[in-house]
């Protein structure tokens, strides 16, 4: 049996990863399975795989964990160090779904037994691309990409020479405001953002699909995995989400990988590499389709776009500062203290801000660096939270 873990397992990609787990339920052996505050459904999943620990993100919530869990058998434990212990816990694969830098950790700590890492924390990629793919070089792990987009490359390059690779070309819904007017953007409401045309998600990434801020640490993220050249990664719209990436070729040829916009699909394909199995996702009907729409993304609408095209030409630390920045901009979202616009404006400021204080372009030494500057970032990006308040 394959001994499993799943960081994150009661978000989106958690319970789909648990979907697929529980229709092959004697296939695999459940190590640890993690959680926020949702301890009520992180005791239920526990149960149904019989994991053998269950952690929860906040001390404050153990108690209510092992309540719920209490003459099960099953352990549980709370806190950051709980989630680090749970990654030293032998697994032959470990899903790192856990959303925002709060997955940093965890993850690399996984990479130390030479596993096998599905990736569908972007934030790992984006704040610490080059000491993730080295710690996995390093250990003889693997990693496989999760998001879809990253998913459909890697099944693209199957069998091929990445040497030959002119461009890749990665897709967006356009997220909630699409077809808006641009003028109307700024008075987009937190219920609006959070309904995606396609995708059922989480709040956060659904508002970051909106903004397109989620599209932004995938272009990056395919930076840092794929080691492509910036300038050879496209975004396009396309409304139906069924194209998820194309791969093009030096002899002109592009490989597009098509699906249903449904997470099982990804997920599925890392959970069994390199078979593959049969999975419970919709077939295409492509006459039924009839037609595939695609179209250039408007940089007035997403300027998150144009902020990752400057990450990636910084590297170094800049793509923690990035993160760090969406992630307190965000907050501020959803807690109506700013617009919607007005994230990208944090975003620039803090950007703006930590190129003059510290050497962004430097290469990172070390996860701590990383953190360090995760949390240099929050502060500045809090600070133009403020000065956009007091201008208004």
């Amino acid at each position: 049996m394959r001994r499993v873990t799943i960081f994150g397992a009661t978000g989106s990609i958690g319970e789909n990863t648990i979907d697929l787990l529980l229709r092959q339920r004697d296939r695999y052996e459940v190590v640890a399975l993690t959680g926020g505050r949702n301890v009520a459904r992180l005791a239920e999943q526990a149960r149904a795989l019989n994991a053998r620990l269950a952690v929860t993100c906040y001390p404050e919530c153990h108690a209510a964990l092992a309540e719920a869990l209490a003459g099960t058998g099953i352990e549980t434990a709370a806190g950051p160090e709980a989630l680090l212990e749970a990654a030293d816990r032998p697994a032959d694969w470990i899903m790192s779904a856990i959303v925002g830098a709060a997955g940093l950790a965890p993850g690399f700590r996984a990479l130390r037994h030479g596993t096998t890492l599905a990736l569908a924390n972007k934030e790992s990629l984006v704040t610490a691309g080059p000491l993730l793919m080295a710690e996995a070089a390093r250990r003889g792990a693997t990693i496989l990409p999760v998001d879809s987009e990253h998913s459909a490359i890697f099944q693209g390059l199957v069998g091929e020479d990445i040497a030959a690779v002119e461009r890749v070309v990665i897709t967006a819904s356009g997220g909630a405001f699409r077809d808006w007017p641009l003028e109307r953007l700024a008075q987009a409401t937190l219920d609006e953002a959070s309904t995606h045309p396609n995708w059922a998600m989480g709040q956060r990434i659904t508002i970051d699909s909106a903004s397109m801020f989620n599209k932004s640490l995938e272009l990056i993220e395919t930076r840092e995995f794929f080691g492509i050249d910036p300038a050879r990664i496209e975004v396009v719209i396309h409304p139906e989400s069924l194209v998820h990436a194309l791969v093009g070729f030096r002899d002109g040829a592009l490989m597009a990988h098509l699906g249903p916009p449904d997470m099982r699909h990804a997920i599925g394909y890392a959970l069994n590499w390199p078979e593959r199995a049969e999975l419970p996702v919709a077939r295409l009907d492509l006459a039924a389709i009839g037609q595939l729409n695609f179209q250039a993304p408007d940089l007035r609408r997403y300027p998150a776009l144009a902020l990752a095209r400057e990450v990636m030409r910084i590297r170094g630390h800049a793509g923690a500062a990035f993160n760090a920045a969406k992630e307190r901009a965000l907050d501020a979202f959803i807690a109506g203290e700013i617009a919607f616009t007005d994230m990208a404006r944090v975003v620039e400021a803090t950007l703006d801000r930590l190129s003059g204080e510290c050497a962004l372009a430097r290469p990172p030494e070390s996860l701590d660096t990383v953190l360090a500057i995760d949390h240099l970032a929050r502060q500045r990006a809090a600070e133009a939270v403020r000065a956009l308040n007091a201008r208004t």
